[in-house]
């Protein structure tokens, strides 16, 4: 195993959202086997958060049993948008720390934050203090968050506090959308540990590759599964600290300490680089909006984010409809400052801007079509009265 960070992360971090289930409920057995397997073979990263329904009470179970709390980092982390104030905040802490049996937490995340105005009420909440008296106390050892959108609003997001750690989509096909490697690189250039998630976009960058894709990989001499391909190419960047995987197989979790154990950064060729190229050519031939998320369009007069209602739009056709809506939920319509393509009012100063020569205005009504229908706008509405 690698290892990149001053605390000694390791490179490989294990993401339990997708314990293995036996029955309809948790198979402990199985999860007690593979939690030990990836312990004995140096991963030390283990992410849940509070709403991954069940996962932080199995696994502290079976830590208990086990015994290897201090041989690991535990992250998890705090459903802010269900926070009203600091004593929320402390009653779901502490509730996290008993599912948990820990008296600590080493990695402490607010869950999906949005943008920087959503980053700004919790501190006028009082957010700051409370971090910095649980830090104190030893109760959390580094402060992070996790975060879907664009660039511009992660970059605001990172230079708003002094973070330990942040947390990131971040694949081959999200090189330009997400934080997407500028925001790495940004967060890396400032000291700032970059977690890695959906390195292969839930499993659809092994599973739902179209035929070129597949044979752009098959073609290589390397040799490597589709899968491998997507982590050796994070691996390849020293900006990249830690990539979580959903392992939820001993086969799976075996191939992904092989690939981490190997892995060196700085170590693809062009050739390498031309497969990923080749094989981004034929998944982005689904794509229905040429935007490359350089934000030259921003900012909108009107609120609209313009590259990520594009890139959730594309999103919806490359993996499917549901994902799609899925981000743009999160990313337009759950935020304190909403950005949804509706908010457009065809001024047209972002078309004078986009160097890709985009119709943005017609572009943004089929966004608006896709996705904002009854189902959506109901959802949304009732999201923000709950929270």
């Amino acid at each position: 195993m690698k290892y990149r960070t001053d605390d000694d992360l390791s490179i490989l971090g294990f993401g339990c959202m997708r314990f293995p289930k036996k029955g309809g409920s948790f198979d402990e057995e199985e999860i007690e086997r593979e939690l030990l397997y990836a312990i004995d073979n140096g991963v030390n990263y283990f992410d849940m958060a509070y709403i991954y329904n069940g996962i932080e009470e199995v696994f502290g179970r079976v830590m208990e049993k086990c015994g290897f709390r201090d041989r690991i980092k535990i992250a998890t982390k705090l459903p802010h948008y269900m926070m009203k104030d600091t004593a929320d905040m402390q009653k779901h802490f502490d509730e996290q720390l008993a599912r948990l049996r820990t008296d600590h937490v080493d990695y402490y995340l607010m869950h999906m934050l949005p943008d920087l105005k959503t980053w700004n009420t919790l501190v006028e909440r009082g957010a700051i203090k409370w971090i910095n008296d649980l830090k104190d106390s030893g109760k959390i050892k580094k402060i992070g968050f996790s975060f879907h959108g664009n660039t511009s609003l992660f970059l605001e997001l990172l230079n708003s506090y002094k973070w330990d750690f942040c947390q990131v989509q971040y694949n081959y096909l999200d090189e330009n959308s997400q934080a997407g490697r500028r925001g790495v690189e940004e967060a890396y250039a400032k000291g700032i540990p970059v977690i890695i998630m959906e390195p292969l976009r839930g499993g659809r960058l092994v599973n739902n590759l179209p035929k070129g894709a597949v044979q752009a990989f098959a073609g290589s001499k390397r040799g490597y599964s589709p899968a491998e391909w997507a982590l050796r190419w994070l691996w390849d960047q020293p900006a990249v600290s830690v990539v979580l995987s959903g392992m939820n197989s001993m086969e799976m979790l075996k191939e992904n300490i092989r690939i981490a154990s190997e892995v060196e950064t700085g170590s693809f060729t062009e050739e390498d680089m031309a497969v990923i190229e080749q094989a981004k050519k034929v998944i982005n031939n689904k794509v229905k909006v040429p935007c490359t998320g350089c934000a030259y369009c921003m900012p909108c007069p009107f609120g609209v984010d313009i590259p990520g209602s594009f890139a959730c739009y594309n999103t919806s056709y490359i993996d499917n409809y549901f994902v799609g809506v899925r981000e743009y939920l999160m990313c337009t319509s759950l935020k304190t400052q909403k950005s949804a393509a509706s908010l457009c009012k065809s001024c047209g100063r972002c078309e004078q801007h986009c160097p890709q020569h985009i119709e943005i205005r017609k572009e943004l009504k089929s966004v608006k079509r896709r996705f904002e229908n009854p189902i959506f706008r109901f959802g949304a509405f009732v999201y923000n009265r709950l929270f």
